[in-house]
């Protein structure tokens, strides 16, 4: 199944910037997804399982070193294109 995703990062330190380009490091680095940054979200395309995980393993890394809030949005109806 297809789905599409929209995540929004809110650390909760100074320096903010940082942790956000290390979200987009993260993300970015899964060739068989579509990774669209924005000005304030990001949007993520692919297969459920391979959507999810990368948005699991990115979470929990990010959540590891700095106080986050993230918001998520996940369809299987509003393809990117």
């Amino acid at each position: 199944m297809h789905i599409t995703a929209e995540i929004s990062y809110y650390p909760l330190v100074d320096g903010y910037d940082q942790p956000v380009f290390e979200l987009l490091e993260l993300l970015e680095e899964h060739p068989q997804l579509r990774v669209e940054p924005g000005t304030m979200s990001t949007l993520i395309a692919g297969e459920y399982d391979a959507v999810m995980l990368l948005l699991s393993q990115s979470m929990k890394t990010l959540m590891a070193n700095y106080p986050s809030v993230f918001n998520l949005k996940i369809a299987n109806a509003c393809e990117v294109k």
